[in-house]
């Protein structure tokens, strides 16, 4: 029988990341490669298959990818690769394929990160056994969700927890949502905590303070606010701080996260120790009678492959159930 290799892959809408590992030890030869200068998935694993001298071998593979998973075929959001997961398995010669969704490896993720691989924000304590919680600002608002099972497994719960109701909870929110409401039928989350959100925050500001200010990129807004060269990016940095706060704190009550609120994505990680000194802790804890979000640690996961990490774990676990 030919040796088995675990094969995982983390799918950007511009990079993939592919590496292997055995049952028991961490990812190696992780490679990255550009999405664009392949014309398919297929395209980019058939090329790591072969420089890490992998043809012929037994391949479970687990792809940890940035759209929805639950059909058959794959449209990616970002790219133009569209293609069927049973057409790819067997293209590839794939003993296993398990496709999940990028915020699902995150949610696997996150139970395995160690003391090096997040940063601790506000109080509180980690309860073993817990519902655990994720969200992520980037390019849109992740969410997702991961809950023990027996034996230490886990089980991600998946949504699209980044497109519910805006709440405002005080007067400028209540004037950011009205701006907003010129501009979309719907204000969601995602409308604020996310790269556009940041900016539309600023914008939202603008009006409010008829400030005269330019329109600025969530980059330069971000920069101006944490070199303290532009008092409005300052307030608009605060405000996205205060309400991923609020948002943190719903996803809490909602499962009783216990075992903690992870914050994912590419924007938080940039200003760690601004979240730190914002309002971002007691937004979280201010919810009226209701007070264990007290006790709820949150945390910044700074791990740089989290959708590596997470695609292993969750192959990892399917190889042992089918052990069972």
């Amino acid at each position: 029988m030919s040796q088995i290799i675990n094969l995982v892959a983390d799918i950007g809408g511009t990079n993939i990341r592919l590496g292997t590992f055995e049952q028991d030890s961490p990812v190696t030869d992780l490679k990255v490669y550009q999405c664009g200068n392949y014309p398919s998935l297929s395209a980019v694993i058939h090329t790591y298959i072969n420089e890490a001298n992998l043809t012929g071998k037994t391949i479970n593979a687990c792809l940890a990818i940035a759209c929805p998973v639950e059909n058959d075929l794959i449209s990616m959001t970002n790219l133009p690769w569209e293609f069927s997961q049973k057409a790819l398995k067997e293209e590839l010669s794939l003993n296993t394929l398990l496709l999940i969704n990028d915020y699902t490896a995150i949610a696997h993720a996150v139970p395995y990160l160690s003391n090096d691989q997040k940063v601790q924000i506000g109080g509180g304590e980690v309860v073993s056994g817990k519902p655990i919680s994720i969200c992520g600002p980037g390019t849109g608002l992740g969410v997702a969700n991961v809950v023990p099972l027996a034996q230490g497994q886990w089980q991600a719960l998946g949504g699209e927890g980044g497109h519910v109701d805006f709440a405002p909870i005080d007067q400028t929110e209540i004037q950011i949502l009205d701006f907003l409401l010129n501009q979309y039928q719907h204000v969601s989350y995602e409308q604020l905590l996310s790269g556009l959100g940041l900016e539309q925050i600023y914008q939202a500001l603008n009006h409010i303070e008829q400030a005269g200010q330019p329109q600025l990129s969530a980059k330069d807004i971000s920069a101006k606010a944490l070199s303290n060269t532009c008092k409005l990016c300052e307030k608009s940095l605060a405000q996205f701080c205060k309400i991923l706060g609020s948002f943190a704190g719903n996803l809490s009550l909602t499962l009783a996260s216990f075992g903690g609120v992870y914050i994912a994505g590419g924007i938080v990680p940039r200003f760690i120790d601004y979240l730190k000194q914002s309002e971002f802790r007691s937004r979280f804890e201010s919810k009226g009678r209701i007070t264990f979000n007290q006790t709820i640690p949150t945390f910044v996961i700074t791990e740089s492959q989290p959708g590596i990490l997470g695609a292993s774990a969750y192959l990892r676990q399917h190889n042992l159930q089918n052990k069972g």
